[in-house]
């Protein structure tokens, strides 16, 4: 079957033969997150820039720090991560997992084997983060039960993710991006992120590559359980958004009320109950 993916146990992280002409150090960017915001479409935009380099069959999701939540990162070990990025010459090179978003233990670790790279983040409305992320573990055969549900729920507390983040990374290497916003308007987000990369971008590199697909077949959530988590995210969204200026709560519709200063819609529960922090 030939090697494990890198979240797989059992994968060996020995890193690839370095090719003529290329040489390897700590990655120039990384993206940290999140799961379910479209990543992958955006990480392949990226590398269709030619001063990224990319690795033919080297996946996007390198999973190096994971492990490292229950044993010690050793100086060997971020020797072994620096030759994970193999580039040619005045070229950049990084990757995107999104779980490092999820996994407290990764910024400092990062920060110790990668200190000066750029970080990507990607967010999408945590309700529908949520709601696509329970799908993902569901077709990869997870039960529906209290420590999936746990963690998916966890994955959308996107202002205290970052609260640690900027313990350990300067405000300017970190560029925060808006799902939403990049299905809108691909062309203006990828700009801002190869502005912030330090690269330009090319007159005939386009912003259309991989789209990804516009028709949802997920199973919508039950109203309930959908105001409770607009509840459960409100002041973590708040919060993001003061952090975010630029972030468009309007492109949010479960949060957009926050944009305004105004107390959610009341909608009737299933039970008769009219509560005010219930939403539509």
């Amino acid at each position: 079957m030939g090697r494990y993916a890198p979240w797989e146990e059992g994968f060996d992280f020995t890193p690839p033969p370095v090719a003529p002409g290329e040489k390897t150090g700590p990655p120039d960017f990384v993206g940290i997150g999140v799961q379910k915001a479209g990543t992958t479409w955006w990480f392949e935009l990226v590398l269709t820039h030619p001063e990224v380099s990319s690795r033919r069959g080297m996946h996007k999701e390198r999973h190096f720090f994971d492990r490292f939540g229950a044993r010690p990162m050793q100086p060997p070990d971020v020797a072994q991560y620096h030759g994970w990025f193999p580039r040619r010459t005045g070229t950049i090179t990084g990757e995107w997992t999104p779980d490092y978003m999820a996994y407290p233990w990764v910024p400092p670790l990062l920060k110790r084997a990668a200190p000066e790279a750029r970080l990507l983040v990607l967010l999408r409305d945590p309700v529908e983060r949520f709601r696509s992320g329970l799908a993902h573990e569901e077709r990869a055969g997870m039960a529906r039960d209290a420590r999936v549900i746990a963690d998916a729920v966890q994955r959308g507390f996107y202002h205290r993710a970052l609260d640690e983040w900027l313990v350990h990374f300067d405000a300017e290497q970190l560029l925060v991006l808006q799902f939403e916003r990049c299905v809108a308007d691909p062309s203006t987000q990828l700009d801002r992120t190869l502005h912030h990369l330090g690269l330009d971008r090319p007159p005939n590199m386009a912003a259309e590559v991989g789209r990804p697909p516009t028709v949802d077949t997920r199973p919508p959530l039950e109203e309930d359980v959908r105001n409770q988590l607009v509840e459960l995210y409100a002041p973590d969204v708040a919060a993001l958004a003061a952090r975010v200026p630029d972030l468009d709560l309007t492109r949010w519709p479960n949060f957009a009320y926050l944009a305004t200063g105004n107390d959610p819609p009341a909608v009737e529960s299933p039970s008769g109950s009219n509560s005010p922090t219930r939403r539509r």
